[in-house]
This record gives structure tokens, sequence and C-alpha cells, in this order.
């Protein structure tokens, strides 16, 4: 056992992506590389960067005693735990946790090395023509033209291409002064801005595959179980519809309950928004109310003149200093359009699938069984309310929360229904930063949203926009982490499941994923304590999250390789902050980028309707700064005058 190989694991806190290097002990953990040791008595160190300020310079190490796996603590500020116990020293033994800071760790040994590190999480790509991702696509598409000729040759050989030789191809060629590409609610807001700030309809396009801008997120809030009637993980004040954010979606609401004679509910809104989160739980806005509204201020911009549908496949600079993009408008049918300014907001372009799950589907080719939350899933409630059974549930997340509470819904047309929820490891502290740690409750961590609520405009935006990249790593690596909305009535469920022996938690690392000759799925897990297990369920339901990664899109990781963009340590787009892609500068041409394709840059909450709506406040300052054309920087005066019109559903 002198050089003893050992595999950790862990979910990357600030993004819950896998992590799972495989290293030689001894191995020394810590927050600055030149304090850890290079050698220990001679043998060469293994040295593991944690980025967070919870985590000492150096911190741990491991080390072989007597053949034994042993973890030290080095004196650190926040010490080390082992099995959610803090200890000084500890034997390790194999499929321990091991919490350093944010990081929960689990430590493998003894096992066959040899075998290849398992590969991190499959995606699947969406399918934007059907309601459901195609798990027949593969998990990373090649970049390829529908087209023999589509895009041209020189789209790949130039790096600005001329105009002329667009015209040459004899494809239709148009021309506008803003361009977003995605035309989904980023896309969105950067329009509705740019109307309030003074363009006109015709001077701005919006390419996408559907026509509402929400549809993309509506059907993911339906098939993760968040019915129009549920409410959204969002702030009362983050309104897409109205970038004021007054007057917000609780004094809306509580405006229609009280108009219906609904008293008590409309005080309780504005109860919860004056309380918040100390003596009230957080207030939510219905899915349906945001949807609605969104409609509404469509409709008073003219977005449907605005959208136009199509298939962006390649984004270029042109000689003249602007950009061309390369799009399909039906099969055989393409074009280019050609602007100055760009906006880039493309979203969530895959789920992220566990890959033993992903294995398992492509061997047995059985979709129903196994699914993903983000996918259409309706017939696994359906078929458990009709017969019982039994559904593993895999994440921690808000989703699972969603996931719990719609099979507690289920068990009351069928008692006979039961929940294995499988975490990789015990949870038992949340997240710490400077005086604030975030509560722990039967394993989920708790936060009213995904980030702290100073990430949108408090001192922790502020924080962030002003630090280098290795201390934005740092600093989102502290706030982030998978976290549950504080609500009492999923706190209630979970306690009366664990109560009445129906939602059960069970810990362990998976090995595999078979089908019995029942049809019925068998996880394969090693758990700490009792070695390897078998757990029996009818349907498996995996709530890991999606992917936002440039490689998970063909169309920005060809903008990437052709333009040789810097990627951020989340393999996100570098962004300055006023989200511009400085590297696509243009002459007088400018490219902005905004949502989850940002992730790691000045701005935590990128993902978040309060998040798109600053990435576009600053964009568009931005233009008004280098006089683009048709914008006026809002004044208190024009601000107000746009609000009367919002009010009041007029154009602007």
């Amino acid at each position: 056992m002198t050089n003893l190989q050992v595999q950790l694991s862990w979910e990357d806190p600030a993004t819950g992506e896998r992590r799972e290097p495989q290293l030689t002990a001894p191995i020394a953990f810590g927050r600055e590389f030149a304090r850890l040791p290079a050698e220990l008595s001679g043998q060469r160190v293994s040295r593991m960067l944690l980025n967070s300020s919870e985590v000492s310079r150096y911190h741990a190490l491991i080390n072989l005693e007597q053949n034994q796996l042993v973890v030290i603590d080095q004196g650190s500020v926040n010490g080390v735990f082992v099995n959610g116990q803090k200890q000084q020293r500890s034997i390790l033994n194999n499929g321990d946790t091991l919490q350093i800071g944010p990081y929960m760790i689990t430590v493998m040994f003894g096992v066959n090395t040899s075998t290849p590190v398992t590969s991190p999480p499959s995606m699947i790509q969406f399918n934007p023509n059907t309601n459901n991702p195609d798990p027949s696509l593969p998990p990373t598409p090649p970049i390829t033209p529908i087209g023999s000729n589509f895009p041209p040759q020189f789209f790949q050989t130039e790096e600005k291409v001329h105009i002329q030789a667009l015209h040459a191809t004899g494809l239709p060629v148009d021309e506008c002064d803003y361009l977003a590409v995605g035309a989904g609610l980023g896309s969105f807001i950067w329009v509705d801005l740019l109307r309030i700030s003074g363009v006109r309809v015709e001077k701005i396009v919006a390419v996408g595959l559907e026509a509402e801008p929400y549809a993309r997120y509506k059907r993911l809030c339906l098939n993760s179980q968040i019915p129009l009637h549920e409410r959204l993980r969002s702030n009362s004040d983050s309104c897409p519809d109205n970038i004021w954010g007054w007057p917000s979606y609780a004094l809306r609401e509580a405006w229609r309950d009280l108009g219906k004679g609904q008293i008590n509910s409309g005080f309780k809104y504005l109860w919860q928004v004056f309380a918040e989160p100390t003596f009230a739980e957080t207030y939510t806005p219905r899915a349906g109310n945001v949807f609605n509204s969104i409609d509404r201020e469509a409709k008073r911009i003219g977005w449907q003149q605005i959208y136009r549908y199509g298939r962006v496949r390649a984004i270029r600079k042109t000689e003249d200093g602007r950009y061309c993009i390369a799009y399909s408008r039906s099969p055989g049918n393409y074009a280019f359009l050609v602007t100055r300014y760009l906006h880039l907001a493309t979203g969530y372009p895959a789920i992220q699938f566990l890959p033993d799950l992903q294995a398992y589907r492509e061997k047995y080719q059985d979709f129903k069984s196994v699914v993903n939350a983000y996918e259409e899933h309706d017939h696994v409630y359906e078929l458990l309310e009709r017969q019982g059974g039994t559904i593993l549930l895999r994440g921690r997340g808000i989703v699972a929360s969603r996931i719990v509470q719609r099979v507690y819904e289920a068990r009351k047309k069928n008692p006979k229904i039961t929940v294995l929820h499988l975490m990789r490891s015990p949870k038992p502290q949340g997240n710490k930063f400077q005086k604030a740690q975030r509560p722990v409750k039967n394993h989920y961590e708790f936060q009213p949203f995904n980030w702290p609520k100073a990430c949108w405009g408090g001192e922790l935006r502020v924080m962030l926009e002003q630090a280098s990249p290795d201390e934005r790593k740092r600093l989102l690596t502290d706030w982030g982490g998978t976290t549950t909305a504080d609500r009492h009535d999923w706190q209630n469920i979970t306690e009366e499941g664990l109560r009445e022996g129906w939602y059960q938690i069970t810990f362990g690392e998976v090995l595999s994923v078979e089908r019995d000759n029942q049809n019925r799925t068998i996880t394969h897990i090693r758990e700490k304590g009792f070695g390897e297990m078998k757990l029996t369920a009818d349907f498996i339901v995996d709530a890991t999250g999606l992917d936002a990664k440039v490689q998970a899109s063909p169309l920005l990781e060809d903008l990437v390789k052709h333009y040789n963009l810097p990627l951020n340590h989340l393999g996100r787009l570098v962004v300055a902050n006023n989200f511009e892609l400085v590297e696509m500068r243009n002459t007088k041409g400018q490219m902005y980028a905004a949502g989850a394709i940002t992730l790691g840059g000045p701005y935590a909450a990128v993902d978040s309707f309060l998040g798109l709506q600053y990435a576009v406040l600053v964009a568009v300052d931005g233009l008004a700064a280098v006089r683009a054309p048709g914008v006026h920087r809002l004044n208190g005066i024009g601000s107000f005058s746009q609000w009367l019109k919002w009010v009041f559903n007029r154009s602007p």
C-alpha cells in the first residue's frame, strides 16, 4: 500500500457539477498552492486546491500510516469533519465522507483503480421541436451544418466575412441595428429595455425557436412538476415584465384578492413582503401570474413584430465592423442577418443526466422507468396513483423538493407509494460565509433563493464585481451549493414522510443501475458501514439539474473555437462587468451575453429574473454610453414617463 490510489468525489459547491479526481496518497488540501507541501519524507504529495474562504491555506492532509489511511487537520480555522464529526486526526474507511469547508468529499480506495474514472454527467440535448428532450441524440453533438453548403465554407476559413460574399450566395441577407439570439427570457428583457429606451420596433430582431419568450422556461417548470398555480423560486419585485419592479407581484396578487373580497390572503402577501424572511416565509409569485404578465408586456412592446423563427448555426464578425448570423428558417431555407449590436442569451442547452442513469437508458432503451425531472414524465405519477409503487429520487435541490411534494399529492389517491431518496453523503451543516451559515434539516440545506439575497443588489454583488477571477472562484464556492427553498409545507411533508415511513433517505455511492426480470430498476450502491446494497424501485427520477457549459451548445462551441474566446473556471463565457464579450468587439460593433452561460463572472445570480434584468441594465447603459442609435439613457423624468406608459398599457 505504499502507492495507494485514492478516488475523491464531490459536487462543486458553485455549480453542482461532479468532480472525481484519482490521486496517490499523501494528499494535501488547501486554498493556496504555495502553502501545500510538495514532498513528505521524500515522497511526492498530491496537492488539491479547494477555492473557498472556509478552507485554510493548508487545511488537511491524507496520508498512509501503518497501512491505514489517515486524515490530519493541519490547524485549520473551520476544522475537518469525518462523517459529520469534527476530528483532529482520524482513520479513514472506504466510503467515508470528508467535509472541508463547503466541500463534501467521498473518499474511496482499495478498489480497482485501473478502471477509468467515472465520466462527468452526460447531457441530453433539447429538441426544440417537441416537448421532450430527445434521448436518441448524442451527449455532445458535433457542429455540423443542416445543409451541405450551409453555413458556407468562408464561415469556417475567414475571421471576418465580407458582406459581398453573403450576397453572392444568393440567400436572403437582412440587416438590423439590434439582434437578440435566443428569443427566450434573456432576449425578451433586453428587447424590452431597448424599447423603453427609445429604440423602434423595426430596428430590432429576435431569433429563436419559440414565439413565446418564456416557452422553454414554462415547459421546464411544468415538467419538473411546477404547475401554473404553484409558486416559483423568485422574489416579489423580480418582474421580467416590469424593469422598475413596482408594483411587485405580491402587491398585484394582494390587489386581486382584495378586489375579490379575500381579505386574509390579500393582507397575508403584503405581510410576507414586509416581514420576510425573519418573521414570515419569503413571498414567491405564482408561475401563471408571471407568464400572464409577460404576455401583456410582449404585446405592449411589439414582440410579435420583433420575433423571427430560426435556428442560428453560426455567428461571425463582418469586415465592416458588424456581426452576421447564419440561420435556418426551415429545412432547406437559409438566410443571413447582419447587425451592429448583438445580444446572446441562449439559456441552458442541455439537461444534465447522471452517467449511470444514462448508461441504463442506453442499455435497456427504457425511457419510461428512468427519467429526468426536466423531461415530461407525468406518466410516472399517473401510474403510481393507479397501482402504487416506489420512486427512487436522486438530487436534493429545489426540484427534488417539488418532486417529493408531487408524490405527497399522489399518495392522497393511493397511499401505497413510497420514496427512496438517495443522497451521496450526509449534510451535517450548511455553507458558511463570514458570520452567516445556512440552516440544514434532514440533510436539506435551506435558502430562500438559489444565491444569498445580497448577490442581487447588495454588498455581495459589489464584492464579486470588484473581485479578481481567482477571488470570484472562491466567493462563488462559498455562496453556492445545492439548496432548496425554506418552505414550511415542504419541511412538514418531509417530516411526515420520515415519521410514517413512506419517505426514506439513504446515503451511498452508486455502482450501477440494472433492470430485473420484473422490469423494475435495481440500483447497486456502496453504503458506508453496510457494504454494497440494492435499492429496488419502479421509477428513478434524476433531479440533478441542467447544463450550461459551452461544450453543450454547438453554436457557442463554434463561436469560442473560431475566435479563441477565453472561458472562465466554470467553462462559461468570460464577460466584462457590463456583460460585454470584449474579445468580440468589432470596431463599433458590440456583443453582449446574459444568463447561465455567463456564470463565474461579475454576477452570481445570472439565471434569475432579476439577474437577467441587471445584465440588461448594464449592457444598455453601455450602448447609451457609445451613443448607439435610438438608445436614450433613462433619467428620472423619462423613466417615470415610461413607467406610466407601462401602467396604462401603452406602447413605449
